[in-house]
């Protein structure tokens, strides 16, 4: 992974950050039609089986941050869930976070919710609901389903103690243009499931086929770093790593598996354009970068996923109480 230095936050007047609200909102709306047909249709019987499934905790105790914003993320949750809970995504359909959800309105019935703004906690109507489109994207990385939009956060938000997922392998949201997309370039049917319980997000992609391979998420080249104006970044790659989904499916899966990794057999890690903006290009589940040998433990294939490059909020070098 190459070295990359990150940048001092600028903060911006409120007439440039308006202005440039609007203008990545009117060019959102003109891009949607270019990725149709969108998931629409709905399902409320589970699919026969499950590809993966996750939760995530409703509630976190956050320094100066009132308990109340809490609270409300988890009302904000509630009334977002049901506009993707049961959704199916057919063979060539797009699932976009934004265009399913619709915007988030106090008028809908959203409350203020924390958002990260600048560097800075703050509050906004709907605020809160990054812990859905993250809670789908870790879902949607352990899927051959693909990834054509995902914006990594800009801040390393919390310490790693209770972590239970790698670092920088989330997804942020702003309505409408820091959207997530999901394309179905399977020959299968998904279906999306999701509920607020009372403790967790809970969710789990489904299939109507059994799953032909599992995945596995690796983190590499991690690194915390001092930045030359005063503050702390962090660094690190993700890459996937592809298995058989059962002993059964392991010659089947090793034999798709190297006639979907011939064509991309010259490509490699370091012919890779690096990341320029917070926009991940596509995750192409069915063309992994590096073809391993499937045999004896070890796994089909090797996938990079992203590089996240990002402030801390935090100083990495606190001392444990």
């Amino acid at each position: 992974m190459r070295h990359q230095y990150v940048e001092e936050t600028k903060h911006r007047s409120n007439l440039r950050l308006a202005l440039g609200k609007t203008y990545y909102s009117l060019r959102r709306y003109s891009q949607w039609p270019n990725y149709r047909p969108f998931a629409e249709t709905f399902e409320e019987e589970p699919l026969k089986y499950e590809q993966f499934s996750h939760r995530t905790p409703l509630y976190r105790q956050l320094r100066d941050v009132d308990m109340e914003l809490q609270l409300n993320k988890v009302t904000n949750l509630n009334l977002a869930v049901p506009r993707l809970n049961g959704l199916l995504l057919r063979p060539g359909e797009t699932l976009s976070y934004w265009k399913a959800i619709g915007r988030p309105t106090a008028r809908k019935g959203y409350v203020p919710g924390m958002v990260l703004t600048g560097g800075r906690v703050s509050t906004e109507v709907g605020g809160g609901l990054c812990q859905l489109s993250n809670l789908i994207y870790w879902m949607t990385l352990h899927t051959p389903l693909t990834v054509i939009e995902r914006h990594h956060h800009g801040y390393d938000v919390f310490p790693d103690a209770n972590r239970t997922q790698p670092f920088g392998s989330g997804a942020t949201c702003y309505y409408p243009y820091v959207d997530l997309m999901i394309r179905n370039d399977t020959q299968q049917t998904f279906q999306l499931l999701l509920h607020v319980g009372l403790e967790y997000l809970e969710g789990s992609w489904r299939t109507d086929l059994p799953p032909l391979y599992r995945y596995e998420i690796v983190e590499r080249d991690h690194e915390m770093r001092a930045e030359y104006w005063g503050g702390f970044s962090r660094h690190n790659a993700l890459y996937r790593l592809v298995w058989p989904a059962n002993d059964a499916a392991a010659d089947s899966a090793a034999g798709v598996m190297t006639d979907a990794s011939a064509a991309v057999r010259e490509r490699s890690l370091r012919d890779r354009e690096p990341e320029s903006t917070n926009t991940e290009a596509s995750l192409h589940a069915e063309e992994p970068l590096a073809e391993v040998a499937g045999h004896d433990g070890e796994p089909l294939a090797e996938e990079f996923v992203t590089e996240n490059h990002v402030l801390m909020m935090y100083s990495p070098f606190l001392e444990s109480s």
